[in-house]
Parts: structure tokens; sequence; C-alpha cells
């Protein structure tokens, strides 16, 4: 019997990398009025009617506390953020006071002067020292930070209790022995996959290079220089690339597969692992794995250790154009606080950001406790910098896999990855 609750379709901050509106004049009026309404967008879910109930609450609540206050929520598309929030930008009258965005659309929205830092407000509100400090980086830039985590995501190692029985095997202790152990399950069952991972599903093949001493790229503010081709990272690489070999995941048919794709082999029955979220919980549940699979952190390098793993999620943060950025802040401090992160929990499965919310969940749930373990591990991300949403465009990393998996050729691959990540940082 599972006990995971329904996660909504879409977690925009793990799973997305938009592009970021253009540099435009985004001054604040210089108000700040405590009065009228205060405007909030946040993302649509397939499912919106659980998290619509969440912030309706925190909303009354807010309300309750601040007479001649009436906020004003609208829900917005996730595929059609970019434009969007381009417009409020441009538009500061059409304009939201507070918004939910993807972390890693954080560093472009910076970068077109769109938020206001938020240094200030987390260092005047206790809560905030409880928030996971490596997700806190996620809404930072330059040293400062503009959102507030709202929740987050992150994966770990999903495998088939029945199989791994079966064979007499038990869950693998360090990243080298995911292959050894998927061999064996390729050579005892040829219908399977020994694990279900692809040339397309970067953020599978970030934890290997961050486990090995790797970096995806080296820098700070506007100067960054790619990290890929340098020893470590390459030892991260080819690891993860022997998860594509045939007597593992044939690259024929795995070079192609994306995240979401590796996922759906291992839930319809195709693999005995994969490297899934906490978001992907409940399409495991409803597939013909069910209840024959268990999940532990992904391992580190050693026995004992868990590699470092991206930190998916959406912040709340406040637009630079707002005329009523006290109230904006007071209200994220009310939907992002601890109650109302417990809350969407219970209603989305989204982890919370505050490490004793973490800890209360998964005293209560021991399906997330390995979720929260690589979370309070240590996590990772990417490059805070508007240029790696080119590079998550132009799919550098994964032509990068896929040429070493089927040409053999990793120095070459890693060189190539390198130079044309540098060209797009210089651009």
């Amino acid at each position: 019997m599972r006990f995971w609750k329904t996660a909504a379709v879409v977690v925009a901050g793990a799973l997305l990398a938009g592009c970021g509106p253009p540099q435009v004049d985004q001054g604040a009026s210089g108000e700040d009025k405590s009065t009228g309404t205060l405007r909030v967008w946040l993302f649509d879910e397939a499912n919106r009617d659980p998290k619509e109930e969440v912030v309706n609450a925190a909303v009354r609540e807010f309300e309750g506390e601040h007479e001649d206050v009436t906020v004003d929520v609208r829900y917005i598309a996730v595929d059609t953020r970019s434009e969007r929030f381009t417009g409020a930008f441009n538009d500061p009258s059409s304009a939201p006071d507070v918004a939910e965005f993807g972390n890693t659309d954080l560093a472009s929205y910076v970068a077109a002067g769109g938020l206001a830092e938020l240094d200030t407000m987390l260092g005047n509100w206790p809560a905030a020292q409880d928030l996971s400090e490596s997700v806190l980086e996620t809404a930072r830039t330059d040293g400062k930070t503009y959102g507030v985590p709202w929740f987050t995501g992150v994966r770990a190692l999903y495998y088939r209790t029945d199989v791994f029985e079966e064979l007499d095997l038990d869950p693998p202790r360090t990243l080298g022995e995911i292959a050894e152990k998927a061999r064996r399950v390729r050579a005892a069952r040829p219908d399977m996959y020994g694990i279900a991972t692809g040339g397309k599903y970067t953020y599978a093949m970030m934890p290997f290079i961050w486990a090995h001493g790797g970096e995806l790229a080296r820098g700070e503010g506007a100067t960054w220089e790619s990290a890929v081709d340098e020893p470590a990272a390459r030892a991260g690489i080819e690891a993860y690339t022997e998860l594509l070999e045939p007597d593992v995941c044939p690259p024929e048919q795995c070079a192609q597969l994306t995240g979401t794709e590796s996922v759906q082999a291992f839930a319809g029955g195709k693999a005995a692992m994969t490297i899934g979220g906490d978001f992907n919980r409940a399409a495991v549940d409803a597939g013909a794995a069910g209840d024959h699979y268990d999940v532990v952190p992904l391992p580190g390098t050693e026995p004992g250790e868990i590699a470092p793993a991206f930190a998916g999620g959406n912040l709340l943060g406040v637009l630079r154009s707002s005329d009523r950025s006290s109230l904006a802040k007071e209200f994220i401090r009310v939907l992002a606080g601890k109650k109302y992160q417990r809350d969407m929990y219970e209603a989305m499965g989204y982890l919370p950001t505050f490490e004793d919310v973490q800890n209360q969940v998964s005293s209560e749930d021991p399906t997330v406790r390995p979720f929260v373990e690589t979370l309070q591990a240590g996590t990772r991300f990417v490059p805070a910098t508007p240029a790696w949403s080119e590079i998550d465009a132009q799919e550098i990393l994964p032509t990068m896999v896929q040429r070493i998996v089927t040409e053999g050729e990793l120095g070459p691959a890693t060189a190539e990855a390198a130079r044309r990540m540098n060209d797009t940082f210089r651009e």
C-alpha cells in the first residue's frame, strides 16, 4: 500500500527551463501602498483544486489580518509563462505584485530587471532560518536572493523489489554498483532494461558529475566557463554513459529517452531501475511496477554517500515594479510559511523547503524519506546565468551524451560540449 499524495503533473522548476524576457525598464514607482488589491500570479495545474484550496485558505488568513486589502489570485499556464512575464516586465501596469516561477527561470528574470531583492525580508523572518540552505541557493544569483523557495523536488533511485529479490540483489550502494547490478538484471531478464535512463535525461546525469567532484561550469556573475571537459566531470559523464550500453539500456533504444520517458519505462514494467523524482511517485504507483518497487537515495561514489541531486522547484517572488512591496512580502511569508507548505504537501505532494517540516513529513510517511535524505545531504543547481536557458534549449549536454554512446568517443564529445557552452556563455 502506497501512501504518496497525488502529485501535480508539472513541477515547473524541476522539469522546465524557459527562456527569459529581454532587458526592460522595470523600475519601481516608489510607492508602497498598504491597502487595495494585491495581485498574485500562480501556476495552473492539471488538477488545480487541491492547490487552490490551500491558496484560498492563505488568502482568507491574510485578508483577515489586513483590513482594506483584497488578494486577487490569477492562475497562469506554465507553457506560456515566458510571454506572460515578458509582458509584465514591459508593462508594470499589467504586472502582479507576487508571482510563482521556476527556479531555473530566476537568473533570466533577474537579468531582465524584473524581480525585487528579498535578503532583508528573509533576514527579518525568523522562520527563514529553517529553510534548507542548498534549496535557498536556487533563489540566489550574483550573491543576492530574489525568491522564497515554496516547494522543491529531487530525484532518487527507484528499483523493482520483486526483480531484485528474484535475482538475490541488494540495492546499489555506489554509483558504480548501479551499472554492475543493471547488467545482472539485463542478463537474467533480457525483456527488461537493467536501468531506464536516457541520453536526453540531463537531470539524471548531473549527480554523476557532482558525485565525482566535477562541475557543469565555474564562474560568478556574468562570467562563466564550462567545466564538463575537466577530468572529474569526464569521470562522472563516463560513469553515466556506462548505463547506456547494450548490456544495460541499449543506445538504439535509450539514447533518445527523456526523463519522462525513462520513468514511464520503469512504471510500465520495462526496467528494473530508474532515476525519478518525488513528483513521479503517482505515475509509478499507477503503472505495472505498482507495489513492486522501492526508492533509495541515489548513492555516491563510496558506500554510505548520497550523490548531490539537482534541486528543482518553484519560488515566490516580488516584482520590482510593485507598488505594494511590503504587502507582497508579508503575503509570501504567509503562503510560503511552514503552515501552508505543510498543507501544500498534503494537497499536492510537494516537498517542503523548511528542514523541520521535511523531518515531520518524512517521519509520518516513509515513502518520502529517501527524498528528504537526499535534500538534506546537500543538493546542487545549474549555473545561475541566463545563458543556461539557451544551453538547455540547444541540447548541448544531451548531444554530448548521445555522441559518446553512439560513437564511443568521450574526450572529443566533452571538448565539443565545453566549446559550445563557452560560446553561449560569451554571447
